[in-house]
């Protein structure tokens, strides 16, 4: 399809809609330096759409988010997975390291008692909290100075939130793309981000088929 739409000249515009999530695009704008990522995706038994691996059903949306944000290439990939209730994974995890020391942890899961759609962002100044389901984006700072001799150095921790955009996702993804076809931007997710999640998300999968 990446390529078809080169061919012709045509707009592909994938749909990974976590991008136009209000609290993602803040945390796109927020300039971090990440140095560990963890992603948690977790939702009960579906009943369907269970042919497919919880990796290219779920964590593929978290993979997106990680490689665009590391930015950096991947030098060492481990994965493990399990089925419970369906034939292909239902429980996944992987780590990955990338070239520039940013280690990312992702955990994605359809037979979780209850929904969690989060990521946890350290950076060497910052830890930042994303709430993608309340688009919601805390950031914790240590406040400048040096730790007094004894009280609680956990009182010397500023929280503040990162201001929000709250529509909805898709309006969002649609416009975007409209405005794309129209000439007036490059897609906000490109054929070839989506062709690089799902070449991770296919490299976790034999990680996990391989220790299995």
């Amino acid at each position: 399809m990446v390529e078809a739409a080169d061919h012709s000249g045509r707009v592909l515009q994938v749909g990974h809609i976590e991008r136009f999530n209000g609290a993602v695009m803040a945390l796109f704008n927020a300039s971090l330096r990440p140095m560990f990522i963890e992603c948690h995706r977790l939702s009960p038994f579906p009943g369907r759409n269970c042919d497919v691996s919880v990796v290219l059903d779920l964590m593929i949306h978290d993979l997106d988010l990680v490689l665009k944000m590391a930015d950096s290439e991947i030098v060492q990939l481990d994965a493990s997975g399990v089925p419970v209730f369906s034939e292909q994974e239902d429980i996944a995890n992987a780590r990955i390291r990338f070239a520039s020391g940013c280690v990312a942890n992702l955990t994605s899961s359809r037979v979780s008692m209850e929904s969690m759609r989060k990521i946890r962002i350290f950076d060497p100044e910052a830890y930042v909290s994303t709430n993608y389901s309340a688009q919601e984006v805390q950031v914790y700072r240590k406040k400048p100075g040096p730790l007094p001799r004894s009280g609680n150095p956990m009182e010397h921790i500023t929280v503040t939130s990162l201001p929000v955009r709250k529509e909805e996702p898709l309006k969002l993804e649609l416009e975007a793309f409209l405005e794309a076809v129209r000439g007036n931007k490059r897609p906000e997710v490109s054929g070839e981000d989506g062709l690089r999640a799902l070449e991770v998300s296919w490299r976790v999968l034999n990680a996990i088929r391989e220790t299995r």
